[in-house]
């Protein structure tokens, strides 16, 4: 028996957030929830890395992540679930100050890892989970 899909499966696409750069979509929503592919610092105007530190990569991709919840009608008040990629946990506290202008009141769940390297030598990637 095969299994059956889930019955409403769409690809979310918004010229607000940069153009996927492998073969995945910036997001994908299934039912009521929405699965955010990973986010670097790329202006989505030029698909290039924008220039400046990890505050403002973390400001550029948290922007684009925006634009993705937007095109699926969602805001950051429907994110329940975080995941923080850092090339360097050092990073970590500065990180944090640019993402509490964000997310306020109920904040999602969230899990920080540091790994050995990120797209285009991103300082971070994140990635989100939303639901209406």
């Amino acid at each position: 028996m095969t299994p059956t899909p889930p019955s409403r499966r769409e690809r979310i696409q918004t010229p607000g957030a940069p153009s996927a750069i492998g073969p995945y979509a910036q997001g994908l929503l299934v039912g009521d929830t929405l699965y955010v592919s990973g986010q670097i610092a790329l202006d989505p105007q030029t698909g290039e890395m924008i220039e400046g530190d990890v505050q403002d990569e973390t400001s550029r991709i948290l922007d684009n992540i925006g634009a993705v919840l937007r095109a699926a009608d969602m805001d950051f008040a429907h994110v329940v679930q975080v995941t923080l990629f850092l090339r360097n946990m050092d990073d970590y506290a500065m990180v944090n100050e640019v993402y509490a202008r964000y997310f306020s009141g109920a904040t999602p769940a969230r899990e920080a890892l540091e790994v050995g390297k990120l797209p285009r030598e991103a300082c971070v990637e994140i990635s989100c989970i939303a639901a209406r």
